[in-house]
């Protein structure tokens, strides 16, 4: 998506997924893809722009950007430390690495989709292949 220079008020009312795509996902029912046809690019444009930065550097860094005030991280640090003395951490660890694999897979994908579909809109859809 970086590579790719937009102009996002390009993106408004454009639908995400051609129309045959639509059809199949309408009539999958309403599973994780079903929201995709009433949703236009520019929308998931904001989606992935508006979490760029904590992706990029981190969540902490970007609440310390925020609130250079106060420390609060030490004192969560310290709070979470004696209410999970009982847990496995490592479990916990494998668990929340998972759920994040994931999640980054699925902005992955949502990035190069968005990509590609404004490429096909302004008639560069060979371009980068």
């Amino acid at each position: 998506m970086d590579q790719t220079v937009m102009v996002p008020s390009l993106l408004r009312d454009v639908p995400l997924l051609d129309e045959k795509e639509v059809d199949s996902v309408r009539t999958a029912g309403n599973g994780p893809d079903a929201y995709f046809y009433d949703r236009d690019v520019y929308s998931y444009y904001v989606l992935l722009k508006s979490i760029r930065d904590d992706i990029e550097w981190g969540v902490f860094q970007a609440e310390d950007r925020r609130k250079d005030k106060v420390d609060i991280t030490a004192l969560d640090l310290s709070r979470m430390e004696k209410e999970g003395e009982g847990e496995d951490l490592e479990k916990l660890f494998h668990y929340h690495l998972s759920g994040l694999h994931t999640v980054l897979s699925k902005l992955t994908r949502k990035a190069n989709t968005l990509t590609n579909r404004y490429k096909q809109e302004i008639g560069i859809g060979s371009w980068g292949h």
